[in-house]
């Protein structure tokens, strides 16, 4: 696959929620490599890109969500849908792709890419109020929802840096079946699919307790 636009947050107010105050959503684009390390454990707001952060430093941001990609192949699915144009970094995501099906993507696949970086998929991005407000789309957390093309988190196996018309690389695909989109379904409501995920030798602790819970909210 290949990297179309870089991205980085500029920090803005949130008004779609009082906790956190402040919101890195708004992603756009930059230019020339941009450093991608781990950023440890969640709590402070860091994640892998140089430069970028989270708001939410409760529920987003750390080790297992890293990098946030998303395709260009799923714009022009929610293009179709809206009516809308989706500018590179309009859903949050650090790396627009294009040239794989992220929702195929498998829970533990590992892509390669400059300098020695490796990125692992962890998990799906999980609607909240401050995407729907950001994206301002009547019924949109609905729609996100049945589509199921959430997009995947990655963790930094391996340092490097990603820059625009980079490559990446599929190095390693699990041999199981379980896949972001999969993933997505199970926590958002189709519960039934939650064994299955659970049988993701990689998928991380943090998302398994997660799901967990809600299979048992039966």
């Amino acid at each position: 696959m290949r990297i179309v636009s870089v991205n980085i947050g500029r920090p803005r107010s949130n008004p779609w929620k009082t906790d956190p105050e402040r919101t890195y959503i708004d992603k756009r684009p930059v230019e020339g490599p941009v450093a991608v390390t781990s950023p440890g454990p969640k709590g402070d707001g860091s994640v892998g890109l140089a430069g970028d952060r989270v708001g939410d430093v409760a529920h987003h941001g750390g080790t297992d969500q890293a990098v946030y990609a998303y395709g260009t192949e799923d714009y022009a699915h929610f293009a179709a849908l809206t009516g809308r144009d989706f500018a590179p970094g309009a859903f949050g995501e650090n790396l627009t792709v294009t040239g794989h099906g992220l929702g195929d993507a498998r829970i533990g696949e590992r892509w390669a890419g400059p300098g020695g970086l490796v990125l692992q998929v962890t998990g799906a991005r999980i609607p909240c109020g401050t995407f729907r407000g950001w994206i301002d789309e009547r019924g949109w957390l609905k729609t996100f929802t049945r589509e199921a093309r959430p997009g995947p988190y990655l963790r930094v196996a391996a340092p490097g840096h990603v820059e625009r018309g980079a490559e990446l690389e599929v190095a390693h695909r699990p041999g199981h079946d379980v896949t972001v989109s999969m993933l997505f379904r199970a926590a958002m409501g189709e519960r039934e699919l939650i064994p299955k995920v659970l049988e993701a030798p990689e998928l991380p602790p943090g998302e398994a307790d997660f799901l967990r819970r809600r299979y048992d909210e039966r």
